[in-house]
């Protein structure tokens, strides 16, 4: 009875539901309030490869180069009586001495806030934005600061060429507890993945969501839901409808150990442009005898249409500590692809660690695994193996030396051109408003 005890403003107060897109309930909140960190660096990035034509050998272009620049960070969550707001904003301008063309301004913002408007109904509201060139921003590992999950999010993560890209996922989502065993959650998410070149496709979405989760007991809850998800491509006539409906478990295993998964089905419509060659005895019609070797008609365009099943899961294992999180997931899903594949079925691991210190240390360091299949306008598989880490270690007062790295190897049976691999080193000295290590990672 003490366990189900009714808390203040009759919140869940269980574990996380990861179908809701919620970070371990278990994560503590950091202890320090906003605070703000830039940071002078240098940098040697190999694999460097943007939307050109290929060298005289037929291999995609691509090139090595040491730069510099300068990284910013926000970060920190505050709560009033009945509101709460997290901020992860992670920003970097950078100049290459051989490859000024890759030269930008990369950065990556999380953004939560809460509001409970009565002892029963919470409103919450997620943003993921930012905007990328080399690598994916640092706001797609769990956070601190945070309370959600990117990796539910649609942050693009597997971007093939270094190319411009703008992202932003707005997710919001009204829980209704209607005891402190049942609650119902209502969510729509609006999202928009651009990029600069005219030859790679961006996406738009939108989603509609909605489920029910029970309580059995202080440590596990149950539920059900259901999506629609809609998107389409920019120049490119087609898109996709899905329709997923599933269930999930969450377990509190310990203070501070939790599982959460969930696990359905997917019916996707999918239509995309495609060409296609035309029909000889159509072909002696268009054009005359004598002009069928010369003639400009020998293929058509036309929009195939798609209908088919695919799993729809997610799993999440994570141990909160009193600084960080450590955790373990993956799933599969139904995705828009990266910008030069369109509708694909893919798979998705990774594993991560991240560290507050507020005295020495700071730290993140993740590693990921994504597999899929396109079934979209170019059918074939690809995918990529990723990892990264950043660290600082408090020097004196507000100065710290900083390092990260990242590195991506893209992997294709299918397209031999696609396997490469692209990584990059960071050193430098940075500088943060309270007396504590940089965080920007």
């Amino acid at each position: 009875m003490l366990g189900l005890a009714l808390p203040a403003f009759a919140q869940y107060a269980g574990p996380a539901i990861l179908s809701r897109g919620e970070a371990p309930a278990a994560m503590a909140a950091p202890t320090v309030d906003f605070s703000f960190s830039v940071a002078l660096m240098g940098t040697y990035t190999d694999g460097l490869a943007g939307v050109s034509a290929p060298n005289a050998q037929g291999q995609l272009a691509d090139q090595s180069s040491y730069g510099g620049g300068v990284s910013l960070g926000v970060s920190g969550a505050h709560s009033w009586k009945h509101t709460h707001l997290g901020l992860n904003y992670s920003g970097n301008f950078s100049d290459y001495a051989q490859a000024s063309y890759f030269a930008g301004f990369s950065q990556g913002l999380s953004l939560a806030l809460s509001h409970q408007f009565s002892r029963h109904i919470e409103f919450s509201l997620a943003e993921s934005a930012g905007i990328f060139t080399q690598f994916p921003p640092a706001t797609v590992s769990l956070n601190s600061s945070i309370p959600f999950d990117p990796s539910q999010s649609y942050i693009p993560t597997t971007d093939f060429y270094d190319n411009r890209t703008i992202y932003s996922t707005t997710q919001a989502s009204l829980t209704i507890q209607k005891s402190t065993r049942l609650s119902f959650n209502l969510g729509g998410d609006y999202f928009v993945n651009l990029r600069r070149s005219s030859a790679l496709y961006g996406a738009t979405g939108e989603v509609a969501s909605g489920d029910v989760q029970y309580r059995l007991s202080r440590s596990t809850t149950i539920g059900g839901d259901y999506s629609y998800t809609r998107y389409s491509y920019t120049d490119s006539t087609g898109g996709a409808e899905v329709h997923t409906a599933g269930l999930s478990a969450s377990v509190r295993l310990s203070r501070w150990v939790e599982f959460s998964a969930f696990a359905g089905a997917s019916r996707v419509s999918s239509s995309f442009q495609q060409t296609v060659p035309i029909d000889p005895a159509i072909l002696a019609i268009l054009c005359p005898p004598s002009l069928v070797a010369t003639c400009p008609l020998t293929a058509g365009t036309v929009v195939s249409n798609n209908v088919f099943w695919g799993p729809n899961f997610g799993l999440r294992f994570s141990r909160s500590f009193r600084r960080g999180v450590a955790y373990l997931g993956g799933g599969e899903s139904i995705t828009p692809g990266n910008g030069l594949f369109l509708t694909s079925r893919g798979a998705t691991a990774s594993a991560g660690y991240g560290y507050s210190g507020l005295r020495k240390w700071s730290l993140n360091i993740g590693a990921s695994y994504f597999s899929a299949l396109s079934i979209g306008n170019v059918q074939g598989s690809y995918g990529d193996i990723a990892g990264s880490y950043g660290m600082s270690r408090q020097i004196v007062g507000p100065l710290s030396l900083v390092s990260s790295f990242s590195a991506t190897k893209y992997r294709s049976s299918s397209f031999n051109a696609y396997n490469r691999l692209i990584y990059s080193v960071s050193v430098g000295i940075g500088f943060s408003s309270k007396s504590i290590p940089v965080r920007f990672f």
